[in-house]
């Protein structure tokens, strides 16, 4: 992870030119990082705003082409190791056709979930206009809403990082602990 205190320095001393490639990296703590930079006047947060939009779709989009590349590359092996047999694969591709709009929307709402969601769209082979707009409509208030963090609670960044984090960990606690409640309820239907 990068040091925080030396990103607000760069970013200061190289504006916007700087944000777009470090919040395509770092997400949500970079748009609160711009926020406050905006409230001291180092940017106009119009264009903050734009520009960190503009990053995650970018984001996004990388994570996208990864899972419809990233499939391609695995061998059988790997594929059976991950259980992605062409039957899943195929209910994946449903899934994302009938409900890839709140997938995504829910995924990049939760933040620890929006990798997996992006990822999964891109193996589903989601068409992709549809697919940047849902992230587009999900990343709009979800970059507002950093954003305007930044610009009232700023000076705390370091705080806000690690509240980003605890915030991040509880979906996935939830995830973790439904997995292991449907394993053992599976295991338990076979005996």
């Amino acid at each position: 992870m990068i040091d925080l205190d030396q990103v607000v320095q760069l970013m200061q001393g190289h504006g916007l030119w700087l944000l777009a490639p470090i919040a395509i990296l770092e997400g949500p703590i970079i748009t609160v990082i711009a926020g406050y930079l905006a409230h001291l006047g180092a940017f106009n947060p119009f264009a903050a705003y734009v520009v960190v939009v503009l990053a995650d779709l970018v984001g996004d989009t990388l994570f996208y082409l990864f899972g419809q590349s990233g499939i391609r590359c695995l061998s059988p092996r790997w594929r059976a190791r991950l259980r992605l047999s062409d039957t899943r694969l195929t209910t994946l591709a449903d899934h994302f056709h009938d409900k890839g709009g709140r997938t995504l929307i829910a995924g990049k709402l939760t933040h620890t979930l929006g990798a997996v969601a992006l990822i999964a769209a891109g193996v589903a082979h989601m068409r992709f206009l549809p697919f940047l707009w849902y992230n587009f409509i999900a990343t709009l208030p979800k970059s507002l809403f950093f954003l305007a963090i930044g610009y009232s609670l700023g000076f705390a960044y370091k705080r806000v990082d690690a509240w980003i984090f605890w915030f991040s960990l509880v979906p996935l606690v939830v995830l973790a602990l439904w997995g292991i409640n449907r394993y053992f309820r599976r295991r338990e239907k076979r005996k």
